[in-house]
């Protein structure tokens, strides 16, 4: 049975906990250059992943070597700003949107990037250990996807609502310097340990 007292303590943990990480910066970035709906169905499927992994398999996931994973990511993050660097930018302020905008290529590009980014993330580890603890997957889990749409979804809507205001060399280039930042960052847990 579903505890409605359960799912809501799990939506502001993983609410409050993803809200600074990665997922709004990616969602953004999605968002600046596809159709939100289509990122969204991307980001919403790979959430629903993640936390069925994290509530099916609880602590084995914090099992996982957190050097392995704290390289990978930060090679996945300094891959993503160099792409954005080096990109070949127009001076112009005009959004070029990438040519094949349709649903399966937007919603897997959104899916793929979520997947690999969050895997073995905090907030999946802590639906772990909120599945554990409280002994119901059920409202953990749902508590825990809702959070993360939620935040996906601010991140999306942000990015679309950005480019009405502020220049998309801008944008890219701030992004690309968290990505740079996070990528370090990532690369330093994993060498430090």
């Amino acid at each position: 049975m579903i505890s409605i007292t359960i799912a809501a303590v799990t939506f502001g943990v993983i609410f409050l906990a993803e809200l600074p990480d990665k997922t709004a910066l990616a969602g953004l970035v999605l968002g600046t250059r596809y159709r939100a709906s289509y990122v969204f169905a991307g980001v919403a499927a790979a959430f629903v992943l993640h936390v069925t992994l994290a509530v099916a398999a609880g602590s084995v996931l914090t099992l996982l070597p957190g050097r392995l994973v704290s390289a990978l990511t930060g090679v996945l993050f300094l891959g993503g700003a160099a792409m954005l660097l080096l990109s070949k930018g127009d001076d112009d302020e005009e959004i070029r949107k990438p040519a094949d905008q349709s649903f399966w290529k937007v919603a897997g590009t959104g899916f793929m990037l979520i997947l690999v980014a969050e895997f073995g993330d905090l907030t999946q580890i802590m639906t772990a250990n909120l599945a554990a603890h409280y002994h119901n997957p059920l409202s953990v889990g749902l508590g825990a996807v809702l959070a993360l749409w939620a935040v996906a979804a601010l991140g999306i809507v942000g990015g679309s609502a950005l480019m009405r205001r502020v220049p998309l060399k801008l944008v890219t280039r701030i992004a690309a310097v968290v990505m740079l930042a996070l990528g370090v960052w990532s690369l330093w847990e994993a060498v430090a340990g």
